[in-house]
């Protein structure tokens, strides 16, 4: 790396509010299933939907969905409902970001309804460059309460996320270890046995 790579400065913070971002959309009946009411795929999309927006916003430029850490169904979307996705940015790391979404539904024709609470969920995307390859990301400003609390909430998710990752990928270790004293055992097994049967058959022609 030479002195001027080095001394490159990295992306300038930005605020949780310069990349927060509101889509909306009527619901129709095409977007029903079997019982009368949206999708969750619908919903689910509507939600990747937005929350790329914000990724895309907030760092700059390409990112991709990484995983939905988590998405919750709360109340059901009918046909004729105006739902409204609000999403910000919680949480960024080196080059990747965590994306809260909050769906809100109300019916459209009906003024001065209080729109219901229908889903929440928290996306992780990674930004990347023209190669696909992972890329830097701006540094979080937290600015409210809300703010750093939302933060906070993302780190506990996170720990989350990576200690299931380590206790899944020691559990797979054990399980292959085992698998392979199985193998090894009944290799020894069946090794005895031709031993065995060579012997009995060599005394048989004796």
């Amino acid at each position: 790396m030479t002195d001027d790579a080095a001394g490159t400065p990295g992306p300038a913070p930005r605020t949780t509010a310069a990349s927060r971002t509101m889509l909306s959309h009527i619901m129709g009946p095409t977007e029903v299933n079997l019982l009368g009411t949206v999708h969750g795929g619908v919903v689910m999309k509507f939600v990747d939907d937005v929350a790329g927006a914000v990724a895309g916003r907030h760092s700059g430029g390409p990112a991709v969905t990484a995983a939905m850490d988590e998405m919750q169904f709360l109340n059901p979307v009918r046909v004729g409902d105006l739902v409204h996705a609000y999403a910000q940015v919680n949480w960024v790391g080196a080059t990747s970001m965590e994306v809260g979404v909050r769906v809100m539904a109300e019916p459209w024709n009906e003024a001065g309804t209080a729109p219901r609470h229908v889903a929440s969920a928290y996306l992780v995307f990674v930004a990347v460059d023209d190669k696909g390859q992972p890329r830097a990301v701006p540094p979080l400003i937290l600015e409210t309460d809300l703010d750093r609390r939302r933060h906070a909430e993302a780190e506990i998710r996170r720990s989350h996320r990576l200690a299931r990752r380590r206790a899944i990928q020691a559990a797979r270790a054990e399980a292959d270890t085992e698998a392979d004293t199985e193998a090894e055992t009944a290799a020894g097994t069946e090794a005895e046995a031709a031993v065995l049967t060579v012997v009995e058959n060599a005394g048989a022609g004796a």
